[in-house]
């Protein structure tokens, strides 16, 4: 088929696409307003990509129009889904794509409130390593694949599932059109505020991707009480893991440093040595999960997890060191939530306890920007010795109760954490200025955030060079 994806820069859209394209399809592209790093990767894929939406975009013999469900695409009025639907072209969201390419295959649905992109990511990467041609489709880039997207020829296919809506139009959760045979479950924490304003809300697709669990499948399940509250409601075998001793998987004798270490213990009295370069107990918890689910399905030995753990390389937004030479490291952290961004700062905590933490933080997904999210602000930037933020976004206010710059600042400084609004990027590299040499600077955001992981790194590597000695 030709098919055409509007909003191609999104995560999903360009690993459905590669998918796609990879089963044999002609693929194009369209999208606006796209920042790094998606907007540098999906030029780097070979698609013929415009970046501006127009009408002339959609080739002669269109089979299939693929729209995004970014605010910005702006749905039905979209020029190109408008002359799509005028010349009678099916136009369909990439899940409800990726769900009918795939539906005869051994679909695994990686799923919950966080580490999906890091689990889903390491899932292909172990397998990749050990000679199964999985498929896989990530919502994020890892240096440890070749892409966010591989039909692959084994019968396997990875997917990372999301909970949010598919479109403004179809509220159903994207993950459930994935017909999983099996689930690793990694969290189960309120967020998306804007779609499911109440846990019970947010609770409710988790239970129906449940429900689609066949008898013969496996649901691997981070222990915890609010997955525990739903599990049943799957008829597959469960399979439980923890990063403290459980009734099944979880790690022990775990040494954190820049190489980290830590048995992974199973049932039986199984026990295999791990090691990985991920920063963060909570890449533990990942990698726990991720073990647990491989060895109980029999798809790799002990011995291909371990070697293939120990060259995973991560997520790119997920505690990616940006700089190289300089003595103050700058890494870059993914903040959607609040769980994500705490995990992040913990992890700075844990990995560089001696040194003073700066935060240069974004609220950019709606429920950083929710005035009912305003007690997050309380907690989240514990240990932190200063915190820049930069403004929350304007896009898509109108839809909920959106908290003012001001009250987020006010809201942290009554935390007590010594905090400065920085609205550019000149700002913020201006206020990097006062550093004395010693600190890690941690970027957290889902958005741009100024663009500063492009231009802050090279300030850095220059500015505190001469002093990586002595780091």
């Amino acid at each position: 088929m030709r098919i055409h994806f509007t909003g191609i820069a999104g995560a999903g859209m360009a690993a459905a696409a590669l998918m796609m394209r990879e089963a044999g399809h002609s693929i194009t592209g369209s999208d606006e307003d796209v920042f790094p790093p998606m907007s540098t990767y999906v030029e780097g894929l070979g698609f013929p990509v415009s970046w501006r939406f127009d009408s002339a975009n959609l080739s002669e013999g269109l089979d299939l129009l693929v729209l995004g469900a970014s605010a910005k695409l702006g749905g039905e009025s979209n020029v190109e889904v408008q002359a799509a639907r005028r010349r009678g072209v099916r136009v369909t969201t990439f899940p409800e794509l990726v769900g009918e390419a795939t539906a005869l295959r051994r679909n695994t649905v990686v799923a919950g409130s966080f580490g999906k992109s890091t689990c889903t990511a390491l899932l292909a990467h172990v397998l990749r390593e050990n000679g199964v041609d999985a498929g896989w489709m990530v919502g994020a880039i890892s240096p440890s694949l070749p892409d966010t997207g591989h039909w692959g020829a084994a019968p396997e296919v990875i997917l990372e599932g999301d909970e949010y809506i598919v479109g403004p139009t179809d509220r159903r959760s994207k993950f459930v059109l994935y017909h999983p045979r099996d689930v690793l479950l990694t969290s189960l924490i309120h967020d998306h505020v804007n779609v499911f304003p109440t846990f019970d809300d947010y609770v409710k697709p988790f239970v129906e991707l449940l429900r689609l669990l066949p008898g013969e499948g496996l649901l691997v399940a981070r222990e915890h009480l609010a997955i525990r509250a739903i599990a049943g409601e799957a008829a597959a075998r469960i399979v439980w893991y923890d990063t403290v001793p459980c009734d099944g998987w979880y790690s022990e004798a775990v040494t954190f440093g820049e190489t980290s270490s830590f048995d992974l213990v199973g049932p039986g009295g199984r026990r295999v040595k791990l090691t990985t370069t991920l920063l963060g107990e909570h890449n533990v918890e990942n990698i726990v999960g991720v073990g647990a689910y491989l060895l109980e399905r029999g798809l790799v030995s002990e011995a291909q997890l371990a070697r293939a753990v120990a060259s995973f390389k991560g997520i790119r937004r997920r505690l990616d060191r940006l700089t190289r030479r300089s003595a103050v490291p700058v890494i870059e952290g993914f903040g959607s939530s609040y769980e994500k961004a705490r995990s992040a700062i913990e992890a700075m905590l844990l990995h560089y306890p001696h040194r003073p933490l700066t935060v240069v933080f974004e609220p950019h997904t709606f429920s950083w920007r929710n005035r009912e999210a305003l007690p997050w602000y309380d907690t989240v930037f514990e240990g932190v010795a200063r915190a820049l933020i930069a403004p929350p976004p304007h896009h898509g206010e109108a839809s909920h109760s959106q908290s003012s710059f001001a009250e987020i600042l006010a809201r942290v400084a009554a935390a007590g954490v010594p905090v400065e609004g920085v609205e550019t990027a000149e700002a913020a590299i201006a206020a990097l200025d006062r550093l004395s040499g010693d600190e890690v600077v941690l970027l957290l955001s889902s958005g741009p955030l100024l663009g500063l992981a492009d231009r802050l790194p090279a300030v850095f590597d220059e500015r505190y060079g001469a002093q990586e000695a002595a780091a």
